[in-house]
């Protein structure tokens, strides 16, 4: 069974990009464009794994990030933040809410399946 991504991002040609590559990786994809929508496809969808915005709207990826951790039975989940901003507090806020990785934008897309991948053991 492919494994499952959520990609939760607004910028819509950086969601076609992801969800092109990952399907193309053998990856069941599913896609939100607002923290909202990003939280009802995960209780729906179940992901391995969440490529998650800093900047959304309706709920903020810390929102959506503490929402995720907040059930037990989602612990699973990998969620890796991806953001244009460099910040160490912004990464530190993040990792402190239960990202198990960040990616700041521009990233390499081989580099983001890679990390993916070694996050799901493979």
């Amino acid at each position: 069974m492919a494994k499952k991504i959520l990609i939760a991002d607004d910028e819509q040609n950086i969601v076609i990009s992801l969800e092109f590559l990952m399907k193309r990786e053998g990856f069941e994809v599913a896609v939100a464009n607002d923290g909202e929508t990003a939280l009802r496809k995960f209780a729906e969808m179940r992901p391995d794994v969440v490529l998650l915005d800093v900047m959304m709207p309706k709920k903020s990826r810390f929102e959506v990030c503490q929402a995720i951790r907040a059930n037990p039975e989602w612990s699973a989940t990998k969620v890796i933040m991806l953001t244009a901003k460099r910040r160490e507090t912004e990464m530190a806020k993040g990792m402190a809410l239960g990202a198990d990785g960040y990616m700041t934008k521009p990233f390499s897309t081989k580099d983001l399946v890679t990390r993916v991948k070694q996050m799901l053991g493979g």
